[in-house]
């Protein structure tokens, strides 16, 4: 099978603008109680976010020559005061991709876009129909289309512009059909992304279904009450192994398989039982020519909601048997929060940064673990020199997806 390179990576999260930013406050364990959002319409118990913070993107970030000269945006709002956040980020996050890849030496008509975003913008529909803003303000496309339309008109790419809709997991889906894309010849590049921004009905429905956390997040604590919702993007830039090197582009990681499944079972509850997310992760094994004794670092979807984390853990159970009790888990939700349609893609950009690093990020710490949730999470960092990293992203509709990735070629 054709290899995958993962060759820029772009990240923006309430740690700030840039993956920099993002790996320093990961290794840092920088958690933090969650933001009260600032909406005084949002009349629920618990009005509560982790917000990307509002400084301007540093006109440093996104070098000049390595996009097309006029895809540089100096502030993520006077690039286009029009847009709104999730787009913002989004365009953040995927320029920064595209320019650590270089991506201004591939001719634009071969590069795809690809994304994952629940409901990207709706934020800004919310605001015209209470009519708190202008209908000038609403996207020009449906607000999660939004995002991959700006961002293929802002690197002028020519191969497809396209956005996933099936919920948390959907940028992790982007990066699995980009792969597919540039196998089947319809690219030779695919810059694919995922964001969310706070949507007052979003934290709406989380309260409504009891889902919410009320404090810092604790994914497979015994204490853990909830999820936190956060907002944020992450990109990554696929081509093929022999298309970066050809061009001397720098290669973090490989995406060596995906394997993509679904519950059937309920509209929003994942099957606790967890067999189609044991039989994704085997699938993206098989995919890589790997198999669960290769697997040496679990970046988990673990939301901190009783009922996802027991179940995830009973995926891995299955899937690793006693030995997931020494395979490192790093809890990213933890210290960013959930980006939702963001969630797999973000998960990704930690991935490749832990094989390019050669190092697991210690987890934040937790009081005790959940009888029921087995595994393994460091408190130190780890050493990570080999193996296959799995990234899991599940999904209301019962959405599994997960990706294996391996390190750069010698």
């Amino acid at each position: 099978m054709t290899e995958i390179a993962i060759t820029g990576l772009g990240a923006v999260s309430r740690l700030g603008y840039g993956a920099e930013a993002f790996w320093s406050g990961v290794l840092a364990r920088d958690t933090a109680p969650p933001d009260r959002v600032p909406d005084p319409d949002a009349r629920v118990p618990l009005p509560l976010y982790y917000l990307v913070p509002p400084d301007s993107v540093p006109s440093d970030s996104v070098p000049s020559d390595s996009v097309p000269s006029d895809s540089v945006p100096s502030d993520s709002s006077a690039a286009d005061p029009g847009l709104g956040p999730a787009t913002r980020y989004t365009l953040s996050a995927g320029l920064e991709a595209a320019a650590d890849a270089r991506l201004g030496e591939v001719a634009p008509d071969r590069v795809a876009v690809v994304t994952g975003s629940s409901v990207g913008d709706a934020r800004q529909v919310e605001l015209v129909r209470a009519g708190q803003a202008a209908p000038a303000s609403l996207p020009a496309a449906s607000p999660p289309f939004e995002q991959a339309s700006a961002l293929a008109a802002r690197l002028d790419a020519g191969a497809g512009a396209l956005n996933l809709s099936n919920a948390c997991a959907g940028s992790g889906y982007a990066i699995a059909l980009g792969a597919e894309m540039i196998r089947d010849g319809e690219a030779n590049v695919v810059v694919a992304a995922g964001a969310e921004a706070y949507s007052r009905v979003t934290v709406a429905a989380f309260n409504r279904m009891g889902a919410l956390g009320s404090e810092r997040p604790r994914p497979f604590a015994r204490d853990r009450n909830g999820v936190m919702l956060g907002e944020g993007a992450g990109a990554v830039v696929l081509e093929t192994v022999e298309h970066a090197r050809a061009r001397g582009a720098r290669i973090y990681a490989r995406l060596a398989g995906s394997g993509w499944s679904c519950d059937a079972a309920h509209l929003t509850a994942p099957d606790p039982a967890g067999t189609q997310a044991a039989r994704a992760m085997r699938a993206a094994l098989a995919e890589a020519g790997a198999d669960p004794a290769d697997v040496t670092l679990i970046v988990p979807h673990a939301t901190g909601t009783k009922l996802n984390d027991s179940t995830e853990a009973a995926a891995m159970t299955g899937v690793f048997g006693p030995r997931l009790g020494d395979i490192p888990l790093h809890n990213l939700k933890a210290i960013v929060g959930h980006l939702a349609g963001g969630a797999g893609v973000l998960g990704t950009v930690l991935a490749a940064l832990c094989l390019h690093h050669r190092t697991v990020p210690g987890n934040p710490p937790v009081s005790e673990l959940d009888p029921q949730c087995a595994v393994h999470l460091p408190a130190a960092p780890t050493a990570l020199d080999s193996g296959v990293v799995l990234v899991n992203a599940y999904a209301f509709g019962g959405n599994n997806i997960s990706l294996a990735l391996t390190g750069a070629p010698s």
